[in-house]
């Protein structure tokens, strides 16, 4: 009688933490990363940049900071001195199976004047300059055809003054800057509106490839 409730108690035992493994492995695999990718823009003030980005589906985490410049771990300051080389930037991590990297093209683009060189409204600066930093040389050949196709249409009056270069290094900003105009609703942070028409411009000029 007594190997029997043991053998059974054991058999109860196996089936339990065979279920916990089960369980356990189902959770993890529920839990694990996407597979994003990163993208790094500057368009000028970096609040009004990161509203526009984070809210995009597909976009799973973003930050703003300092990057492109010479001088390790700049403060907000040092950068609006215009002496380190670093623009205001925006890092992004985002779903290439929700939004691609062509389509975060089109936002940057939209979303800000890519022909005034160092100024974006009133705000003046290399700090404010219009610069894509390309982390693949995947993401270099879509900036640079993104520029190609808006230049042959003619949508913008003057000529494009987007910097394209690799990434370096990207320093966060301070907390404060970090989702500002989330955290303060009333804040300006300036963004100019461009043709709705850059969309279509950028599509076709993928399909054309």
């Amino acid at each position: 009688m007594r190997t029997r409730k043991v053998e059974s108690f054991a058999r109860a035992a196996l089936a339990g933490a065979a279920f916990f493994l089960w369980a356990g492995s189902w959770a993890w695999a529920e839990t694990m990363p996407v597979n994003t990718q990163k993208a790094t823009f500057a368009a000028g003030c970096f609040w009004g940049v990161e509203k526009v980005f984070s809210a995009l589906d597909g976009v799973s985490a973003t930050q703003v900071g300092y990057t492109g410049g010479t001088v390790k771990n700049p403060s907000y300051e040092q950068v609006c001195s215009g002496r380190t080389g670093h623009a205001e930037a925006i890092e992004i991590e985002h779903d290439p199976s929700k939004i691609s990297y062509d389509e975060l093209l089109e936002v940057f683009f939209r979303h800000h004047d890519p022909t005034t060189l160092n100024r974006q409204g009133n705000d003046i600066g290399t700090q404010y300059r219009s610069a894509i930093f390309t982390h693949s040389p995947q993401q270099e050949k879509a900036a640079k055809r993104a520029v190609e196709a808006l230049t042959k249409s003619k949508i913008f009056k003057r000529p494009i003054a987007t910097e394209i270069s690799p990434a370096s290094e990207f320093y966060s900003a301070e907390d404060y800057h970090q989702k500002y105009l989330k955290k303060n609703p009333l804040g300006y942070c300036h963004i100019q509106l461009q043709s709705g028409k850059i969309g279509e411009v950028l599509k076709k000029s993928r399909l054309q490839e």
